[in-house]
């Protein structure tokens, strides 16, 4: 298969060398002097205690339309922050509309597919997450990853049944990435599957990064992982105004899965620690959005989000970017 895998950071870095190594074509988009490590010595991976050099084609945005048509490639997977999914959707429009390839989302949130149908429509567009996965830039060209990174990926909003064109390629891509070692399945239901996600992402993400605490210290400790299982539940009230109905079987579930998960930092805690722009309001933003929309008061993720954010208005001197 032709992939496109847009953002070679810890996630879609991670996913591009495994593959390549078993033998996909593989191009990644980047830029700066991670972009240009990657074009001169290819993409690093630090994986399962070992190395992976791993050449990789790599280019910019403005190259890739110049260089490539986008039925050069059969899928593209974006691998970048929820935050910049509108943005680089609009960047990619004009070169997106003349062509039929579909797009995958494997990011956190559950608005990017909408982003993405919006702009190509929903019959090229897939859901999807990442599971049991921390990884990684830790240098210019180098990804750390570990954790089993399996993959969870479906017609997005969910298979009706009808024979979608986009269940052969799903398929196709299932075995790709098995060939590759990468674990995957294919949802009926990835909206479900994505709020499930989010379950995680709402219940640690943002409290690892005020408090500096990782995935273990915060669902291990006697007082914070109170607050965890509270910011946990008002996702699952807040999936109702989407039409999802989460349970507290579902709560269950993640919270067992991260908390007995390897002891990892959360991506909102690297992006503090990087002074990077944080996913506030694709995780806890939308939670808050559509608890309101059910009349529904969602304090605890209120509270931490706003102590996060208050937090960082305090570095907003020299770094403007990070909220």
């Amino acid at each position: 298969m032709r992939w496109l895998i847009l953002g070679a950071g810890g996630i879609g870095g991670y996913y591009a060398a495994r593959l390549a190594a078993a033998g996909e074509h593989v191009t990644v988009t980047s830029r700066g002097e991670h972009l240009a490590v990657i074009q001169k010595y290819g993409l690093t991976l630090l994986w399962e205690g070992g190395e992976l050099q791993q050449p990789l084609q790599a280019v910019d945005h403005p190259s890739l339309i110049r260089e490539f048509h986008a039925n050069d490639f059969d899928v593209l997977i974006l691998a970048m922050k929820a935050g910049a999914t509108d943005e680089v959707m609009l960047e990619l429009s004009g070169w997106l509309a003349s062509a039929n390839v579909p797009v995958l989302s494997l990011q956190n949130g559950v608005d990017n597919e909408k982003i993405i149908a919006d702009k190509i429509g929903i019959g090229r567009t897939l859901g999807g997450l990442v599971i049991k996965i921390g990884g990684h830039v830790v240098a210019p060209g180098v990804v750390s990853a570990e954790g089993e990174a399996r993959i969870v990926m479906g017609i997005w909003p969910h298979n009706t049944g009808l024979g979608d064109r986009r269940l052969p390629l799903l398929k196709k891509m299932e075995l790709a990435f098995a060939a590759a070692g990468i674990a995957a399945e294919i949802s009926d239901n990835i909206s479900h599957a994505l709020w499930r996600k989010l379950i995680i992402n709402n219940g640690v993400n943002p409290l690892s990064a005020l408090t500096g605490l990782n995935t273990r210290q915060l669902t291990h400790h006697p007082e914070f992982r109170h607050i965890v299982l509270g910011m946990m539940n008002e996702v699952i009230v807040a999936s109702s105004a989407d039409g999802v109905m989460l349970n507290s079987q579902d709560r269950d579930d993640m919270f067992v899965l991260i908390s007995e998960f390897n002891a990892i930092k959360t991506s909102m805690l690297v992006d503090v620690e990087k002074r990077r722009t944080l996913e506030v309001d694709a995780i806890c933003g939308v939670v808050i959005e559509r608890c309101k929309a059910v009349n529904y008061d969602p304090c605890y993720t209120i509270t931490v989000s706003t102590l996060l954010k208050q937090n960082l208005l305090s570095h907003i001197r020299t770094s403007p970017d990070i909220l």
